[in-house]
C-alpha cells in the first residue's frame, strides 16, 4: 500500500468550468502555505469546444504534508459552486511507473502486430466475414461430397 503521510499534493474534482486558479487558491489557503496550483488545460484536444478553460480538476500542493491531509479531511464531498468536490491524495499517473510506456498504442508496435495482427480475411472486417462466409459454403460443400462418398463405400460393403 503507498504511504500516503508524505504526500504534499492532492488532487481536488469535480470543478465547475467558470473556476479558476485563483478560486481554488482562495478556497485551499485556509489549510495551510500552498506552493502550487496546477489546473490542467483542455486544450489538448482541438476537437473539443473553445469554451472550456480546464479538464474540470486541478492540483494542489501544499509546504506541508499535514496541510495536505487537513484539506482531504475537510473539502472531501463539500460542495463548492453547485459542485460536489471529490478530494483525496494525488497520485502519479500509472503510465509513468512503467518504464519505457509512452502515449503510444500498444497496436502501434511492430511486435504486438505481428503476434496479435490477422490477414484481413480473418480480421472480422465486412471483407473478412464475406471471405468466412464463402469459405464456410466451400467447406459445406466439400463436408457433404465428403460424407456422400462414405455412403456410397458403406452401400457396397
Amino acid at each position: 500500500m503507498e504511504d500516503t503521510k508524505g504526500k504534499k499534493t492532492i488532487f481536488v474534482g469535480g470543478l465547475v468550468d467558470d473556476v479558476d486558479e485563483a478560486a481554488i487558491y482562495q478556497l485551499f489557503q485556509v489549510f495551510g502555505d500552498i506552493v502550487e496550483v496546477q489546473l490542467p488545460s483542455a486544450a489538448a484536444n482541438p476537437a473539443q469546444e473553445t469554451e472550456t478553460k480546464h479538464r474540470g480538476f486541478a492540483f494542489v500542493t501544499y509546504s506541508s504534508a499535514a496541510d495536505a491531509q487537513d484539506a482531504i479531511d475537510n473539502m472531501d464531498l463539500n460542495e463548492f459552486r453547485g459542485k460536489v468536490l471529490k478530494v483525496n491524495t494525488a497520485r502519479p499517473i500509472k503510465a509513468s511507473m512503467q518504464p519505457g510506456a509512452g502515449n503510444r498504442a500498444i497496436w502501434e508496435s511492430e511486435d504486438w502486430l505481428q503476434q496479435y495482427a490477422k490477414p484481413l480475411a480473418q480480421s472480422g472486417g465486412v471483407q473478412g466475414r464475406n471471405a468466412q462466409r464463402k469459405a464456410q459454403a466451400d467447406g459445406a460443400t466439400e463436408v457433404e461430397e465428403s460424407a456422400n462418398a462414405e455412403e456410397e463405400e458403406g452401400m457396397e460393403e
